[in-house]
């Protein structure tokens, strides 16, 4: 008999130690972070549950957000307090009030990520430009920023909303409009330092075009900055959102928004079911202090100044 070709079976080395090294340091720095700051380690947690809520809704939440279901004991779903069926209770039509919460948590977490990556990115370009161009272009927009400033930021949303018409988007361009003075002011300081360090100027002095120095010594020393406002506005779009939708001009009604949500436990039935009430306002109070908690811990960590606290 003719020998038949012996066939080579290959086997996959195994994963070198450099593959692990970037996973095993990045625990390593999020180990170090929950130690040096705790409560920064519990809003990231809180963050991170918002994430996980919103984006697996249709598994987590029992029924849909504007589903009817039928009761255990028959008759009528509306206003059941907290039971073993309906955890959180029934609202006055007779849905589930927290299949509705944990839908409303992606209306949150849609607002808030779309206002703060159009917003912040665009306020934080916008700022680093015009310091770094300084001069009577500088003086010029610091006297719009002012005029933007002397109004607050829900009155500027308020009458967007009112004027464009109720929707999730328009939401967000009110909260883009009403935080781009605040961003640009703080931007500026950060970047009137930076531009005065010896390594910008040394740039300018061999002749470094303003594009490279903008974008390659300005930009990357401000990200910490960036960071630290992307938390903070987060929560504070969150805010917003909820404070427009309570007074009738934010997310159409049909939509499980929480400030929708305590709206209509403001205005019906405050005393007869106000788990309808509580548990919206729990849920803004913890993840906004998630947000604020993670945002106050990484300011101290990535700014220079206060990292010997």
């Amino acid at each position: 008999m003719a020998n038949q070709p012996t066939q080579r079976v290959e086997v996959a080395p195994p994963p070198r130690a450099g593959m692990l090294q970037p996973a095993a340091a990045g625990l390593r720095e999020v180990n170090r972070f929950a130690r040096r700051k705790p409560l920064g380690a519990i809003g990231g947690l809180l963050v991170l549950a918002l994430v996980i809520v919103a984006v697996l809704a249709p598994v987590l939440a029992p029924y849909g957000a504007r589903d009817l279901p039928d009761s255990r004991q028959g008759g009528s779903t509306v206003y059941i307090p907290p039971n073993s069926q309906f955890l959180l209770g029934t609202d006055h039509v007779g849905r589930d009030v927290l299949s509705r919460l944990i839908y409303g948590a992606r209306i949150s977490l849609y607002v808030g990520l779309g206002s703060v990556l159009i917003g912040i990115t665009a306020s934080f370009i916008i700022g680093v430009t015009l310091t770094y161009a300084g001069g009577i272009i500088d003086m010029s927009s610091q006297r719009v920023v002012d005029a933007l400033m002397a109004l607050p930021g829900l009155i500027i949303a308020l009458a967007i909303v009112a004027v464009l018409g109720s929707s999730l988007n328009n939401v967000i361009l009110a909260i883009v409009i009403g935080m781009i003075a605040p961003v640009i002011r703080t931007v500026r300081s950060q970047v009137l330092s930076v531009k005065e360090l010896d390594y910008v100027t040394a740039a300018v002095a061999i002749g470094a075009p303003p594009w490279r120095i903008v974008f390659r010594h300005i930009v990357p020393n401000c990200l910490a900055i960036y960071l630290v406002l992307a938390t903070y506005y987060l929560g504070f779009a969150i805010i917003i959102e909820a404070s427009l939708s309570f007074l009738g001009v934010g997310a159409p009604p049909d939509q499980p928004s929480w400030g929708g949500m305590l709206t209509r436990a403001a205005q019906e039935h405050v005393l007869t079911a106000p788990w309808v009430g509580i548990f919206p306002g729990v849920a803004i109070f913890v993840v906004v202090m998630g947000f604020n908690l993670l945002g106050d811990a990484l300011r101290d960590v990535l700014d220079p100044r206060l990292r010997g606290r």
